[in-house]
């Protein structure tokens, strides 16, 4: 009698469908799953230790660079474990401007997210539509911070400056394939402020939502790759430390954004979506509501801070950098400035953890400061990285066209993983 077993497989990391560097060894029984092994590390940069040898304002851009679609919420966990420590109050205006580009961040997350998730499973115009809604807020992050993707924007103490009175404007002499009509219509709503172009994409995005569910939400192919794949219970959920959407798939109420509001998140008037199921098309109709609320939560912090100019800095100019015209103008504050950007702040002796309820899950930022201008330990709690050790319990007994699908369910991006 011939020997049957099982053989193996690597899924990546070369894969398409593996959302970054990731080596997965697949036992198969024939076409079926029988068992997942994630394998970690190859994209590994060390940003914890590198931390430990940076000043705490140096840190800022590293953050950025660990979930690259999602750049400041990674910053605003680690701003406010600072800011913990250091026992630092953040002015109402900074407060709000952070909300605000929290929620833009979300919206840009589950854009690539949807995106992605449904090219992996087939449907290409999805990635083309969620891109031209990217590129609007993409110019928004450029406008305030210089950076289309790394913008090292939050500070501790508040933000970097305040929101910009204008937008970039197309340039006909940049933009020869394009005549002076289509100039004149692309920077139709680019006339005002920031917060205008901003209010403005907030009109539009509801119907952008609706294309994405025309095309998606009904589609008979997208039902039978998602409904009934990866389902994963509540108490299992729990158990293996899902956040985020992943959570509330299942049917668990958590958002920290209400659990424990940090910020101004509890002025703020918006309901959290929580699934029954816990496959992958509840977690998918999850995501789409989320987007709608981060809409919701952006409109009311516009209209806050159209009514509400103050400062977006902390005046402590031991840990915020005093103003370029007093820094010229007077030698302490030119001392100041001095101090703070060459040896940095010294932060009290202590710990602190600090959460965020990031597009992906809880993402937390464990701070132990020994009273040096360095940390002394940073430990960062990725979400990712609770969810990549579910693949083995959730892929088991599925195809390994399934395994595509729970990929893009989870919302992979290795940079925080391998950190």
């Amino acid at each position: 009698m011939p020997e049957i077993r099982n053989y193996t497989l690597n899924f990546g990391p070369q894969h398409p469908a593996a959302h970054g560097v990731l080596r997965m060894v697949l036992e198969l029984d024939g076409e079926v799953v029988m068992r997942a092994d994630p394998h970690i590390g190859l994209l590994h940069r060390g940003t914890e230790k590198l931390a430990e040898h940076k000043t705490f304002l140096q840190s800022v851009p590293y953050m950025d660079r660990l979930d690259y679609v999602s750049m400041m919420s990674n910053e605003h966990a680690y701003v406010m474990a600072i800011e913990k420590l250091l026992q630092l109050d953040v002015p109402i205006r900074a407060q709000y401007i952070r909300v605000m580009f929290d929620e833009i961040t979300r919206i840009l997350n589950h854009l690539l997210w949807i995106g992605a998730h449904a090219l992996d499973v087939g449907a290409m115009t999805m990635f083309l539509y969620a891109f031209r809604e990217r590129e609007d807020l993409m110019d928004v992050y450029e406008a305030v911070s210089g950076a289309r993707l790394h913008a090292a924007y939050y500070r501790p103490g508040g933000v970097y400056r305040d929101l910009p009175d204008s937008m970039p404007q197309y340039d006909l002499a940049k933009m020869p394939c394009h005549n002076a009509a289509d100039i004149e219509f692309m920077n139709s709503n680019r006339q005002g402020s920031m917060l205008d172009f901003i209010e403005d994409f907030t009109n539009r995005f509801p119907g952008y939502v609706d294309e994405y569910e025309t095309l998606l939400t009904d589609n008979r192919i997208w039902k039978q790759r998602t409904v009934g794949i990866g389902v994963i219970t509540p108490e299992r959920a729990l158990a293996k430390g899902l956040t985020g959407p992943m959570l509330r798939g299942s049917g668990v109420v958590w958002d920290i954004r209400k659990q424990q509001p940090y910020e101004v998140y509890d002025q703020m008037d918006f309901d959290i979506p929580v699934g029954t199921n816990g496959d992958c098309y509840d977690r998918y109709l999850i995501r789409m509501e989320e987007m709608r609320q981060s809409n919701r939560i952006i409109r009311q912090c516009i209209t806050w801070l159209r009514n509400n100019p103050g400062p977006v800095m902390s005046g402590n100019h031991k840990v915020a950098p005093p103003n370029r015209e007093n820094m010229k103008s007077n030698m302490e504050e030119l001392i100041h400035h001095f101090k703070l950007f060459s040896e940095g702040m010294h932060v009290p002796e202590g710990e602190a953890y600090c959460a965020i309820e990031h597009p992906k899950g809880e993402f937390g930022i464990y701070l132990v400061s020994d009273g040096a201008n360095k940390p002394y330990r940073l430990k960062i709690r990725a979400p990712g990285f609770a969810h990549m050790q579910a693949m083995d319990e959730m892929s088991r007994g599925h195809m390994i066209a399934d395994v595509v699908a729970l990929m893009g369910t989870m919302d992979i991006v290795f940079g925080e993983i391998d950190r």
